[in-house]
């Protein structure tokens, strides 16, 4: 799948998993090119994701605010 989406944008992604199966990852792309495709989750972990094992993905809209 041939997808690529600029930095600031937030997404979510389903990728295939090495050991099978899928994973889904939401988060913020830092960046995104043919190797690599980073993105910041809510938590500030950086996850890096192979975007030819990406089988879906879409823009989501900013999480909402936390409640306190």
């Amino acid at each position: 799948m041939a997808l690529s989406f600029p930095a600031g944008v937030r997404v979510s992604l389903r990728r295939r998993l090495p050991e099978g199966g899928y994973g889904d990852v939401i988060g913020v792309v830092l960046g995104w090119d043919d190797e690599v495709a980073r993105l910041e989750k809510r938590d500030g972990t950086v996850v890096e994701v192979d975007p030819a094992t990406v089988v879906a993905a879409k823009q989501v809209p900013p999480p909402p605010e936390r409640r306190r």
